[in-house]
């Protein structure tokens, strides 16, 4: 896609209402935690691994972290549970009963250990007679059951996967699934894994649907602890993003699945990488991590401030691919509340440090406009560079730079060279 197209796309979507979503008043801006899955999987082996395995300690332990090292006044609220955390079998009411060693005090314990700490606690299940993992799934007929379940424990976000389910199950499930957690009374953010089992895309995925169905979803893999997984994640999610942008919004996110920065698999460049790519998705921030020995360096990254308020940006409209380069460079634009906007000037190269340079008018913005810009990472700034000004940005291979632009000054006409306005009426 060439810039004009694309910029008109992204400008497009600031001049039109917001698609409706599920009108649960919840996830208005996209949802900010910590998930076990990627970090700690299934292990259940408590024994030899008291410290990494699924446990009511691993996720108490993480509610200290979250709330005693900044993470909780940041956003970082919710601490959820992944696959794993359940009994084989229902107990004698049929109703689902955490694993009773790993779990001895049980999820409502758990619940209130979490909130009497300012945060929220989410949990999994599975739209089919198992969990991805073997563990008591809920099927079509225990629903409500679930649902009432969930909520009497105190969950306030509920992950649904899809595994061991049809896509006729899943047709009906996930939509009852939704009416059984608003019937509560309890306030239960929704995230469905419906897409990701569909292939993510129409005719299988209607987004318009599930925009009215669910808080969040998963479109498409798993992410694992490696670039080439958040590589792959990168590409589909932005070879699709006419598809999948219009989508976002308040109340409904597209998901692409967990940040691993603080792992083993990324290095530095591509950990800054990951956050501002998903920053610009306006994705969910939702760590895999261990938060007991997180480095600096990469807390550092997740506790940027300045990405966070642009990741949280009210209007919530998803950002786009505008350019790819022929020298593997790649910029990204979100436009944001107040008229400002962000840009992600992002590097495939494998040889050496690339300086691109380009200019504002190049990538789309509003002839006669001046800007301050502030670096997201340096926290550097220029002070009133106008669209017309070239510019030069040196970019790491496998990094980004991050920019976030406020407008200084604009001509009376406000207009765009492709005639669109650039400005919403906020």
């Amino acid at each position: 896609m060439g810039v004009p197209a694309a910029v008109a796309a992204v400008l497009a979507v600031v001049l039109v209402l917001p698609a409706r979503g599920l009108e649960n008043g919840l996830a208005r801006t996209p949802p900010m935690g910590w998930l076990a899955w990627e970090r700690f999987r299934c292990n259940v082996n408590c024994r030899e691994e008291p410290h990494q395995c699924i446990s009511e300690m691993l996720f108490m332990e993480m509610a200290d972290r979250l709330a005693e090292d900044g993470w909780r006044e940041l956003g970082y609220k919710y601490v959820n549970i992944d696959d794993c955390w359940a009994a084989k079998q229902r107990d004698a009411e049929g109703q689902l009963v955490p694993d009773p060693e790993r779990f001895p005090r049980g999820i409502k314990a758990l619940a209130d250990y979490v909130h009497a700490r300012g945060l929220k606690l989410g949990i999994y299940s599975d739209l089919g007679t198992l969990t991805c993992g073997g563990y008591p799934g809920t099927t079509l007929d225990r629903v409500e059951q679930d649902a009432r379940t969930f909520a009497e424990w105190g969950v306030d976000m509920l992950k649904l996967d899809g595994c061991y389910s049809s896509g006729k199950e899943q047709a009906q499930g996930y939509p009852e699934m939704a009416r059984a957690l608003n019937a509560t009374g309890r306030p239960i953010v929704y995230s469905c894994s419906w897409p990701a089992y569909q292939g993510g895309l129409p005719p299988k995925v209607n987004y318009t649907l599930l925009g009215k169905i669910c808080n969040l979803w998963r479109n498409y893999d798993d992410i694992q602890d490696s670039w080439d997984s958040v590589l792959s994640i990168v590409d589909w999610f932005f070879t699709n993003q006419d598809v999948l942008q219009p989508a976002a919004g308040p109340g409904h996110w597209n998901d692409p699945d967990m940040l691993i920065i603080g792992n083993f698999g990324l290095s530095y460049e591509q950990s800054r990488s990951q956050m501002a790519l998903w920053t610009i998705m306006a994705a969910p921030l939702l760590m895999s991590t261990d938060l007991r020995t997180i480095l600096p360096s990469a807390k550092e990254i997740l506790q940027n401030r300045l990405m966070i308020q642009i990741n949280q940006d009210p209007l919530g409209i998803q950002g786009r691919r505008i350019i790819k380069e022929k020298s593997h460079i790649e910029v990204f634009l979100r436009p944001l509340s107040h008229a400002a906007s962000a840009l992600v000037f992002f590097s495939r190269r494998t040889d050496m440090p690339f300086r691109y340079t380009t200019s504002l008018a190049k990538l789309g913005f509003p002839e006669g406009a001046s800007y301050e810009v502030q670096d997201v990472y340096n926290g550097k700034t220029i002070s009133g560079l106008k669209t017309g000004d070239n510019f030069t940005v040196v970019v790491n291979p496998s990094g980004v730079v991050m920019w976030y632009l406020t407008p200084k000054a604009l001509l009376i006409q406000q207009q765009a060279p492709r005639g669109a306005s650039w400005l919403p009426l906020l």
